[in-house]
């Protein structure tokens, strides 16, 4: 039988992971109360470790969650750490991937830095963020059926445990429930790609590996011998972690080495363990496997009238350089301001059809890139030709560059790149806003502090006028909020670099920031009509043109 659902919420999130609960969080930070419906109870079962980029630690900086989650990354796991290559744990140091897990962050970049923490350690966190601003999570409970019409989105969800039904009716709905998603398949969006090249697993395992790996600055561990390639993390006490196996076996004998899933038993888990720890009689207890394949695909379109994708449901990649999850997480950040800003009437509903645009491209190149690291460093064996030349992790992370309807291009937008190195970007239209710090109110922030909630406009120092016409034209704007600060000036003082240099605009010069943190206009210097150039910028930005 199935039943009606209360109450309705404006957006629905079919899962409740990682991307589904981050998207709840974002929504919730913009005042926007979402429904995730995710079939697991509890959480992830088991402690899946992930790596966590600059940028999400921006995301969740801005969500006022950066803290708590340092926190419980200090407390699983050593923080920094080099990346290497090696025969076992015990074994040759067979190459040096990444000096550490930082290489090339310092204060003048982001206020933020990279850490490892586990998934069971995390969704707490973010659960409890979106709950205490009313989102609510329906655990143990999927989606199986989803229709659209003109006013919003019927989704039927299913009680995992009793097999009975509901209905739930929401204008919008987001589907980040995962590789195998149900939304995606019902509204039969294609998926393009190389499909699977690998069936690999993880085992999640308890061992003393204290001897082998204590103390040693290693944040993940590449192995490669005749009996498997795949990489080991390791808790903080060494005793527990997980083990990744994408091949086995020799592959110029062995035509089936990419399947290392074909024997999962316990003795064949133990045995791989022990193989790459280099200590044949370790004591080994499995604490679970999950079997996945290895794949490069991205859907053809992120969006279908009222119904959006994100994270693995929207693209898949290997796990070299830890890109998945993170890009789930800017998808989210990304659709959940222009889903907030349209329910609240602020924005045109246009608005929404640049998630496409600008993140489907980001997904695209970001697959290339883990497939590029997947066949350098795990599947050299392939012999592979058809990847892309390896791009630096910062511009993946941070140098990713927006072309859409919401962002006025200039000058500088006639390289036609999609990515740059982030140092080099200089606050182009398109481009995530750089960081600088400030002092506002005599606390010390980061220029990223101002960006979250509302459209900012940033003017340099005798560019004042920026800031009036900014406010004369977001009021005619209902809802909308915008704040304005002279950068050097006596309310916002400037305390590291410069701001014409690092946002590439004169000492008249401005930009417009989205609340993403990403630039969509920028004035090189003072116009004759600020007050028309900011108003043509807003409604851009807006979708109302």
């Amino acid at each position: 039988m199935t039943q009606r659902g209360e109450p309705e919420f404006p957006v629905i999130i079919a899962g409740g992971g990682l991307v589904g609960l981050s998207t709840a969080m974002f929504l919730a930070h913009h005042g926007i109360a979402a429904l995730v419906v995710e079939p697991l109870r509890g959480g992830s079962p088991v402690p899946r470790a992930a790596h966590f980029h600059v940028r999400t630690l921006e995301l969740f900086r801005s969500a006022g969650i950066h803290e708590e989650v340092v926190r419980q990354s200090e407390r699983e796991f050593l923080p920094e750490g080099a990346i290497i290559s090696m025969n076992s744990l015990a074994g040759q140091k067979l190459a040096d991937i990444i000096p550490s897990l930082n290489v090339g962050v310092d204060e003048s970049l982001s206020p933020c830095r990279r850490l490892f923490v586990t998934q069971p350690g995390l969704e707490p966190i973010l659960r409890r963020r979106a709950q205490q601003s009313g989102a609510q999570v329906l655990e143990g409970y999927e989606v199986v059926d989803v229709t659209t019409d003109g006013d919003g989105v019927t989704v039927v969800v299913r009680d995992v445990d009793r097999d009975t039904t509901q209905l739930h009716h929401a204008r919008w709905l987001v589907g980040a429930d995962g590789a195998h998603s149900t939304v995606r398949d019902r509204l039969g969006i294609p998926v393009d790609g190389r499909g699977i090249f690998s069936n690999s697993i993880t085992i999640y395992f308890t061992a003393d590996l204290w001897a082998q790996m204590g103390d040693k600055p290693l944040s993940v561990v590449y192995i490669n011998n005749p009996v498997f390639g795949g990489f080991f993390r390791l808790a903080k006490d060494c005793q527990s972690g997980f083990l990744a196996v994408n091949t086995v076996g020799d592959p110029d004998s062995d035509p089936d080495v990419a399947n290392a899933a074909r024997d999962t038993s316990e003795a064949r888990l133990v045995e791989l363990v022990r193989v790459g720890a280099g200590v044949p009689d370790l004591a080994v207890r499995i604490d679970g496997v999950a079997r996945w394949r290895a794949t490069s695909d991205v859907v053809r379109r992120y969006d279908d009238g009222r119904v959006f994708l994100a994270g693995d449901a929207a693209h898949l990649m290997p796990p070299n350089g830890g890109f998945g999850g993170n890009t789930g997480i800017a998808d989210a950040y990304d659709i959940a301001w222009k889903l907030a800003l349209v329910i609240k009437g602020v924005a045109g509903e246009d608005l929404l059809a640049t998630y496409d645009t600008e993140r489907r491209p980001v997904g695209t190149l970001t697959v290339e890139q883990a497939y590029s690291r997947y066949v350098t460093r795990t599947a050299t064996y392939l012999g592979a030709t058809d990847y892309q030349p390896i791009v630096p992790d910062l511009e993946i992370e941070l140098g990713y560059i927006y072309r859409s309807a919401s962002i006025v291009a200039d000058d500088s937008d006639e390289d036609g790149r999609d990515h740059d190195d982030p140092r080099s970007t200089h606050g182009r239209p398109g481009s995530r806003a750089p960081h600088l710090w400030v002092e506002l109110d005599g606390r010390r922030l980061s220029t990223l502090d101002l960006f979250g909630r509302c459209f900012v406009v940033l003017a340099a120092p005798n560019g004042s006028e920026w800031c009036d016409a900014a406010r004369k034209a977001a009021a005619q704007h209902d809802g909308l909020e915008l704040e304005a600060y002279c950068v050097g000036g006596p309310e916002l003082r400037l305390l590291s670099a410069s701001f014409t240099d690092a946002y590439g605009v004169s000492d008249s010069g401005a930009v417009l920031v989205r609340p993403d943190g990403f630039v969509t206009w920028r004035a090189p210097s003072m116009s004759s009509d600020p007050s028309s150039a900011v108003a043509a910028a807003l409604r851009v930005a807006l979708a109302r043109t």
